[in-house]
C-alpha cells in the first residue's frame, strides 16, 4: 500500500472543505508520504539515507510502505523524529499538534493558489515577503533568487510536471480548509505555481484547533 491508498477510516474532519474529498487518512500515511518526498529531495535526500542506514532499514522502508505493518509504521515515525523533530517538539515540528486529523483530497486551482509557504525566511524572501507561491514564481521568471541560491531546480521540476511527470501529494496544514500552509512539498507546490496552477492538485491536509500555534 502507498502513501497515495487508503488508511485506516476516520470520521472526515466536519471544519475540512475541498473541491473533492478522496478519502480519509491517518498519520501513518502522512509520514509515510511525507518521507518518500524528502526521499526525493537535493536538500534532505541524503541525511535521510544516512539516518535509514543507522537504523538498519533499507530504502524500501520509504519507497514502498505498508501501512498496515506496524512495525514499519513506527520506524517511518522515530526516522522523521530523528531527522526533523516530529513528535518530539522541535525542529520543523516544534509547535506541531499531537492531535491532527488527515484526509486526502484535491484542491482547485484558487484553492492551491491560496496555500502558504512555511514561515521560513527562504520562502519569505523567495516570495518577496508575501509567502504567496504565485508572487515566489513571477519573482523566479523575472530572474531573481532568494540568498542567491539558484532557481534551476524549481524550473526543472515545473518543466517535468508539463511534461507529464506525476507529483507526489503535497502535505498541507491548518486549523481550517481556508488558511492552509505547506508541511511538505514547497519545490513542488512552487513548480505548481510556474504551471499556472493546474486543477485537481492531490494533497494531504491536516487540521486541528491547535494548528494555529504551527501554521502561522
Amino acid at each position: 500500500m502507498t502513501c497515495e491508498q487508503a488508511a485506516a477510516p476516520t470520521e472526515f474532519d466536519p471544519m475540512l472543505t475541498v473541491v473533492q474529498v478522496l478519502g480519509v487518512s491517518n498519520e501513518d500515511e502522512m509520514v509515510a508520504c511525507f518521507l518518500s518526498g524528502e526521499l526525493s529531495s537535493q536538500r534532505f535526500g541524503q541525511n535521510l539515507r544516512s539516518h535509514l542506514a543507522v537504523a538498519g532499514q533499507a530504502e524500501q522502508l520509504l519507497t514502498h510502505p505498508d501501512l498496515s505493518d506496524a512495525g514499519a509504521n513506527f520506524a517511518r515515525r522515530a526516522l522523521l523524529a530523528a531527522t526533523r523533530g516530529y513528535g518530539e517538539n522541535r525542529d520543523l515540528f516544534e509547535n506541531f499538534p499531537a492531535h491532527v486529523t488527515w484526509t486526502r483530497a484535491l484542491l482547485s486551482t484558487d484553492e492551491a493558489a491560496d496555500v502558504r509557504y512555511l514561515d521560513n525566511p527562504y520562502w519569505v524572501e523567495l516570495s518577496g515577503g508575501s509567502r504567496r507561491p504565485a508572487d515566489a514564481a513571477a519573482r523566479i521568471k523575472a530572474g531573481l533568487r532568494a540568498f542567491d541560491v539558484p532557481n534551476e531546480p524549481f524550473v526543472d521540476a515545473a518543466h517535468a510536471f508539463i511534461r507529464g511527470e506525476r507529483f507526489p501529494p503535497l502535505i498541507l496544514v491548518g486549523e481550517r480548509q481556508d488558511n492552509l500552509v505547506c508541511l511538505e512539498g514547497h519545490l513542488r507546490l512552487t513548480a505548481y505555481a510556474l504551471a499556472g496552477f493546474p486543477a485537481d492538485i492531490e494533497c494531504l491536509i491536516g487540521t486541528a484547533p491547535a494548528m494555529g500555534r504551527w501554521a502561522r
